[in-house]
């Protein structure tokens, strides 16, 4: 029997499939990222991503097509995070509008929506690169108008839509040089065509394989249990002891689990020295833990002994006291003409960026980046006229501009890509210039510091003629890896080296978790012994995932 055209319901559990198929793939989509550094991970932030998308469709009954996309699409726009998830949330941002007012969907309008999709994306990205997660929609679209012109069967048809799409997928090498060099094909594009294989096996009736540690356990209602056993309303701020509301979960590798074998009880303890809340929930693929920490880092750290990050999430509980309890006089209060809002991680950098006139600091970063609803939110919290966004993360920028784009009052991005970038730009803000003058200084002063940064490798690969081992550390500057070594502080002085010229003046090192002192003090010897004429800043950043942060100007 021909299937010509599927309802609302059925467009429903197209993309719940999709949604599901790609959380199942999110790990596999993770590997295929180009940079062996911990990363804000593809496949973990188009999952994320995608299932705020499917979270709204949950919530629709028997609803048309036109209903189910465009709850799918806001669903998707506001929990959009890194530049796949962005793109990803555009792509069907333009879906929905191609098949406006539809109640049915058929093979023309299935074409309409996808060329829809792919006029959005580009559109949204400044300086679209092919070989990508965009190459992949615009090749599928295009070759689906072709199949519509000989199909009349919505299952065949898109049969032959997922095979364009893995076609484009497989030449994505040939368009991006660095895929080729490493050996990868894109890790964007391999999730959307995850997505449309989840289309496909919802049109066929087809089971997909069961997730069954995230579908099985869900920490949401223990957590809100928890939770509202605290009765916020009577209680000081101040009399918080441990600040952060943390959670993650983390998928088990066999590898990591050699070293450190998984044992339940034995890691709540450890955890329960840590924090109060304690919440731990796990099977033989996943654990999930909720935690009220003052230190996320040292909790991250535990947890990621036994494999890889799915998800994480740290809220400032004491800022979110002080608006439960100024709720009403927030409300009341006259809003300022300006306000910064910023993305940073580790509780020195957070500091700094307030110390330096940040009115809301986002916790995330590197392995977390936060979602269009998290800097929506923050945009609110500002309480002013005119806010400027520093997202200080290549991966937070498009997140950063959809919020903005979406938000009721005067919003600018500093597409600030480092925390270097953040810290420069937010020195040359004027309090009584104009948004137009202070974002174009802001701008200008982003692009007069160099950025350097030490972290560690996730895997063996080969990059730019660099032999890169798992585990070694490796050198940063302005995001292009230039050394690597098992010693940290020898890569700390080859890219020192690398970077420093005659005309730097200033050194500032932010220090990370993993940093020591005897570490720090050798650093700052070097400088001053083989640059006498710089002057060298250093602040304790506390951040994760780089041992030491460097600007340089």
């Amino acid at each position: 029997m021909t299937l010509t055209k599927i309802d609302g319901a059925t467009f429903a559990q197209m993309v719940l499939a999709g949604a599901h198929h790609l959380t199942n793939n999110a790990d596999k989509i993770d590997a295929l990222n180009v940079f062996p550094v911990p990363d804000g991970d593809t496949g973990t932030n188009m999952n994320l991503s995608i299932t705020s998308g499917a979270n709204e469709v949950k919530k629709l009954n028997n609803e048309s097509v036109t209903v189910v996309a465009n709850a799918f699409a806001k669903g998707l726009l506001m929990g959009a995070r890194g530049n796949s998830g962005v793109i990803l949330s555009q792509l069907f941002r333009g879906f929905s509008k191609g098949i406006e007012g539809n109640e049915y969907l058929d093979i023309a309008g299935f074409v309409q929506a996808l060329e829809s999709g792919v006029n959005t994306a580009y559109k949204a990205v400044m300086k679209p690169v092919e070989g990508t997660i965009l190459t992949v929609a615009k090749d599928t679209a295009k070759e689906a108008k072709e199949i519509a012109k000989s199909e009349e069967d919505l299952i065949v048809f898109m049969e032959k839509v997922v095979q364009a799409s893995k076609a484009s997928l497989k030449r994505t090498p040939d368009l991006l040089p660095v895929l080729k060099e490493v050996g990868v094909v894109d890790s964007g594009g391999q999730g959307l065509v995850v997505i449309y294989e989840g289309f496909l096996a919802a049109l066929k009736g087809e089971e997909l394989p069961q997730n069954t540690g995230q579908d099985t356990m869900d920490l949401e209602d223990l957590v809100h249990a928890e939770h509202h056993k605290q009765a916020q309303d009577f209680m000081n701020t101040e009399d918080i002891e441990f600040g952060y509301c943390t959670e993650f979960m983390v998928r088990f590798e066999e590898e990591k689990l050699k070293e450190h074998p998984y044992d339940e009880e034995k890691f709540r303890e450890e955890l329960s020295a840590h924090g109060d809340s304690l919440l731990v929930v796990s099977d033989d693929e996943i654990v999930k833990v909720h935690i009220h920490a003052e230190y996320p880092g040292d909790v991250f750290n535990l947890g990621q002994r036994f494999g890889s990050f799915i998800n994480l999430k740290v809220e400032n509980m004491r800022e979110q006291h002080s608006k439960i309890v100024d709720k009403e006089q927030n409300s009341q209060k006259k809003k300022k003409p300006f306000g910064i809002v910023t993305v940073a991680m580790g509780d020195g950098i957070t500091e700094l960026f307030k110390s330096l006139g940040a009115s809301v600091v986002i916790q995330g970063g590197q392995t977390m980046n936060p979602s269009t609803q998290d800097l929506a939110n923050a945009i609110i919290e500002a309480h002013a006229d005119h806010v400027i966004i520093l997202p200080n993360n290549k991966n937070i920028v498009m997140a950063a501009e959809q919020a903005a784009e979406l938000s009721d009052v005067n919003v600018k991005v500093v597409p600030t890509k480092t925390i270097p970038q953040g810290m420069a730009s937010l020195l040359v803000f004027e309090p009584d210039a104009s948004l137009e003058e202070n974002h174009k200084q802001m701008l200008e002063a982003s692009t007069t510091v160099k950025s350097g940064q030490i972290t560690y490798a996730v895997r063996d690969t080969q990059i730019d003629g660099i032999t890169i081992q798992n585990g070694h550390f490796m050198g940063l500057a302005d995001g292009k890896i230039k050394t690597s070594n098992q010693s940290r502080l020898q890569v700390v002085k080859d890219l020192l080296s690398e970077m420093i010229d005659e005309d730097d003046e200033i050194i500032t090192i932010l220090s990370g978790e993993e940093a020591t002192e005897d570490e720090e003090t050798e650093i700052i010897q070097f400088i001053e012994q083989n640059y006498p004429e710089v002057e060298v800043e250093l602040h304790q950043g506390n951040q994760p995932i780089y041992s030491y942060i460097f600007s340089i100007e």
